[in-house]
């Protein structure tokens, strides 16, 4: 690991002097490259400075207990000694992390895809409660949302409804999201009292950029209809909502929340570029046979994830075994208390995996 990290710390050197010289800045293509190379290694070199300084500090305070005779300075440098003890194995372990290998999809945008499941109408307004999660949580993170596609209901709730999330480390932060949450509450369409359980189903898929998923006219089928609203009521009198079938794979996109078919057909497009990649994915992770399946879930969406329980305000995680008790504010989008217990559990993991 050592060896790896020095190399690291010499590479970042020269991509540091390159960032620097005029001849490079004067060609932005060449500069950009540099200083996104930089950017991808800075926070594990330094680290690893902060470790090597950690290090020199650890040597200097047993040397000090080997030659010093003032009861003081002895003092003094045990307890440096200890705390930099500390520190060094808190630096191995971060280094280690910071060392495996990245997930390529971690710094895409995601499209967050929300199905009503078990469950009739309330599963339909539990989708609209996740959506509104979701949605809070990109605010919180300053990401920009928009909404791809929506089939709505009577009562506000949604069928489906896709949405976009364009930001830094948006995929990196919601990809363990995939799964079944299930939901146990008294629904408002109960006048009985009894609590229900139902379900919907999120998926999470990284959007793919044209040069990744090159999709053939030939391959595609384009339908037109009338957008509708909530109850099936038409709600455009004109032909802008766009189905596309893909021949090959036999996925269908359906897009209509644009008045216009221009920007539905390029919506669905770009819902259907990340489902034929998430496709692409699956088949290879397939043929993997040593792959091994994270902690924390495979990703797929027919696994039960987690459970949202309103008598008594408590969210668990079935995944990792996690239970807190404010529902309340994990619905409005304080999901980082969740989303780092997952990732933690991923790393450790991986960790146990590359031993």
């Amino acid at each position: 690991m050592i060896e790896k990290l020095a190399v690291l710390n010499e590479k970042y050197d020269k991509l540091t002097e390159l960032v620097s010289d005029p001849a490079v800045i004067a060609d932005q293509s060449e500069w950009q490259k540099h200083v996104k190379a930089r950017a991808e290694i800075e926070d594990v070199v330094l680290a690893y400075r902060e470790y090597l300084a950690v290090e020199q500090a650890l040597n200097e305070a047993k040397l000090i207990l080997e030659e010093e005779k003032d009861p003081d300075m002895l003092e003094l440098a045990q307890m440096e000694l200890e705390e930099n003890k500390e520190k060094k194995a808190e630096l191995e372990q971060q280094l280690k992390v910071l060392l495996l290998p990245t997930d390529p999809n971690d710094k895409k945008n995601v499209l967050l895809e929300i199905r009503a499941g078990t469950g009739g109408e309330e599963a339909a307004l539990f989708a609209g409660d996740l959506f509104k999660m979701y949605s809070r949580y990109a605010e919180s993170k300053r990401w920009r949302t928009e909404i791809m596609d929506a089939n709505y209901t009577d009562i506000g709730g949604f069928k489906e409804v896709v949405l976009l999330v364009e930001g830094k480390g948006a995929y990196s932060r919601l990809k363990f999201e995939s799964g079944v949450h299930r939901v146990q509450r008294v629904p408002s369409t109960e006048s009985s009292g009894r609590i229900h359980t139902s379900a919907a189903t999120v998926a999470v898929l990284p959007e793919a950029e044209e040069v990744e998923v090159e999709i053939n006219p030939n391959d595609i089928r384009i339908d037109l209809f009338c957008a509708t609203g909530p109850g099936g009521q038409c709600v455009n009198t004109t032909q802008s909502a766009v189905r596309i079938t893909h021949i090959p794979t036999g996925i269908v996109v359906s897009c209509q929340d644009e008045k216009s078919q221009i920007k539905n057909k390029a919506k669905g497009m770009r819902v259907l570029r990340a489902r034929v990649l998430e496709k692409m994915q699956e088949e290879a992770q397939s043929k993997e046979a040593s792959a091994r399946k994270s902690m924390v879930g495979s990703g797929d969406r027919s696994e039960r994830i987690r459970t949202y329980n309103f008598p008594e305000r408590r969210i668990t995680d079935h995944r990792i075994g996690l239970t807190v008790h404010k529902l309340d504010q994990v619905l409005e989008g304080e999901l980082d208390d969740i989303i780092d217990a997952l990732v933690t559990s991923d790393q450790a993991a991986r960790l146990k995996g590359e031993e």
